[in-house]
């Protein structure tokens, strides 16, 4: 899945992030970044907004994690997922993908 295509599907499936409550950067690292605003109405974006927490995971990974191949857990305690801010953030966004 390339970045853009992966964006559609963020786009697609905005609903699941219904009451995150927060804004959150997915940092793809060299195939570029996505901004998830979920404080009202959830929206994405590649424009940089200030954010409550940045996840750092490759795009291949994150593919198999939005897919339910790679469980969030997994990720973040072999290293493929880091998280930096609000780690309450990034437990209730797995909690979502996880759905």
């Amino acid at each position: 899945m390339t970045f853009d295509q992966l964006e559609a599907k963020m786009r697609a499936s905005l609903s699941q992030f219904t009451g995150l409550g927060a804004k959150v950067k997915f940092d793809f690292g060299a195939d570029g970044a996505l901004f998830l605003d979920a404080t009202k109405v959830p929206t994405v974006s590649r424009d940089p907004v200030d954010v409550n927490t940045t996840l750092k995971i490759s795009l291949a990974d994150f593919v198999k994690l939005s897919e339910g191949k790679l469980s969030p857990t997994l990720a973040f305690t072999f290293g493929k997922l880091k998280v930096q801010g609000d780690m309450g953030v990034a437990l209730k966004l797995a909690g979502m993908l996880d759905d």
